[in-house]
């Protein structure tokens, strides 16, 4: 009976040169997109902190790997600072990087407490260019005072100077503002939203200074 050969298999020296090649090639590919950095950093919806405070807080100050920085590491590194309610992070491109932040922004500062109260209703001792809330609200307003201060256009917030409390026989949500630019507005809980037409409503009166009766109908008491 006759002996059956077994024939070698010849390895293909092409094929494994391509192989070779290829893995060669994905590897280089690797190690330079790993070294690819972030080179175009924007900050967007800050107003406390400047766009490069965001950056270092974000550690992206020493332009990182891009492959290596994820963006819920960034989010979750800013969102642990009081002053950020939430970060959103997108990557346009391989060195491209965009940080919109909603700050917790300072509202006003309350004095019975000697806090400032962020939007969030924390308080913290750190001091900002915002209004004084020189008496005490009591609880049962004080949530929705808040809620109403945060409904505010920001930059008005800013031009207040004092808030106090001032409560009548008609509405307990009644408060006395103090502007910076010295007249004085009243005006109750659900009515602060009109604050955002503050300036409209001060140019209709040629700029002149007085009270500002927004709590009941929409009058300007002229000072003497």
């Amino acid at each position: 009976m006759a002996r059956k050969v077994k024939k070698k298999r010849k390895l293909k020296v092409k094929n494994l040169l391509i192989v070779l090649f290829v893995f060669t090639a994905i590897l280089l590919g690797v190690a330079f997109l790993t070294d690819v950095k972030l080179n175009n950093m924007i900050v967007k919806g800050n107003s406390l902190y400047s766009d490069w405070e965001i950056i270092e807080m974000a550690g992206l100050s020493n332009y990182p790997s891009s492959l290596k920085t994820l963006s819920s590491t960034v989010e979750k590194r800013l969102e642990e600072d009081d002053y950020i309610k939430s970060v959103k992070v997108s990557r346009p491109s391989l060195t491209k990087i965009v940080i919109n932040v909603e700050e917790n922004l300072p509202l006003f500062y309350y004095l019975p407490e000697n806090k400032t109260i962020l939007t969030d209703k924390t308080e913290v001792t750190d001091n900002f260019s915002v209004p004084t809330v020189i008496n005490y609200v009591p609880d049962n307003v004080y949530s929705d005072f808040l809620k109403s201060m945060s409904s505010i256009n920001y930059d008005i917030i800013k031009r207040i100077s004092e808030i106090k409390y001032d409560p009548n026989e008609v509405d307990e949500g009644r408060f006395f503002l103090t502007m910076n630019d010295g007249n004085q507005v009243y005006l109750t809980l659900n009515k602060f939203t009109k604050l955002d037409n503050y300036l409209d409503i001060i140019k209709e009166f040629d700029n002149k200074k007085g009270i500002l009766y927004l709590d009941s109908g929409e009058y300007f008491e002229v000072k003497s």
